[in-house]
């Protein structure tokens, strides 16, 4: 018996449908209702005249955007001397990037705590910093691995026609390299941009008392107000949403411009 591509595609759908659109529906249900399962969208409300709620929000984007933009700045030349550069065992190199994601999350935390401890004496004295850190060690290999995939597998002879015509390395870079990684750059970007967001465990490890996102989501499900905790979801949902959307709009629009208007 012999099946189609359709049918090879049924267990991802029943998966995909289970996992995903399921526990989404659930999400969106909590989000949209109160206690007494009417609708309504006080949820949202509450939480946008909250003071305290948006300080968290700002702060929590402030950690994710300094974590995101630490990975990049960290990853993005590691991963082009790993693919541009003349090693023998890449590989084994990677592979040692990846290692750190092999150990439990808590003993990494653990390990970064007590060097930060050797090194500053009070933890307290710089938490904003000290959070970030842990989180960049915590994700940099989700920024490392997309970029080092992506600049690995381009066409070498674009950078080499870009040279024959005269354009230095760092125009090379900037025309031709850099534009063709974006992709890459946008999946690493949303890989570590809303965990940043919600990591409260990285904050309570490293004596950070301030709440983020996900302190304040697991608050709320922690006193089994599911309502709350499900709009604060919906809403880092949102936000992803859009920040990539944007990312891509404006990847797509830069691109249709490269070549001469075309669709994205």
């Amino acid at each position: 018996m012999r099946f189609s591509r359709k049918q090879w595609g049924i267990p991802y759908i029943i998966f995909l449908v289970g996992f995903v659109v399921l526990p989404l529906i659930v999400v969106l249900y909590y989000a949209l209702t109160d206690g007494q399962g009417e609708f309504t969208v006080e949820n949202f409300q509450n939480f946008f005249t909250n003071t305290k709620a948006l300080g968290t929000l700002f702060y929590s984007f402030l950690i994710a955007l300094a974590t995101t933009a630490g990975c990049l700045l960290i990853a993005y030349p590691t991963a082009l001397i790993l693919a541009r550069g003349p090693w023998k065992r890449k590989n084994v190199i990677i592979v040692l990037l990846v290692m750190p994601m092999w150990i439990n999350f808590t003993l990494r935390i653990s390990a970064m705590k007590e060097i930060l401890s050797v090194l500053e004496g009070n933890l307290a004295m710089y938490p904003f910093f000290n959070t970030v850190l842990c989180m960049i060690y915590d994700f940099l290999p989700f920024m490392i691995l997309p970029l080092y995939t992506t600049i690995s597998k381009l066409d070498g002879s674009l950078p080499e026609a870009a040279a024959d015509l005269g354009a230095s390395g760092w125009n090379v870079f900037r025309h031709v390299t850099f534009p063709l990684t974006i992709p890459a750059m946008i999946s690493g970007v949303t890989m570590v941009f809303l965990p940043s967001m919600t990591n409260y465990v990285v904050l309570d490890m490293v004596y950070n008392s301030t709440y983020i996102m996900g302190s304040l989501m697991g608050s709320y499900f922690n006193m089994y107000d599911w309502h709350n905790g499900s709009m604060i979801s919906i809403i880092l949902l949102l936000i992803i949403f859009v920040l990539t959307w944007l990312t891509e709009h404006f990847y797509g629009k830069q691109g249709a411009e490269s070549r001469g208007g075309g669709i994205w």
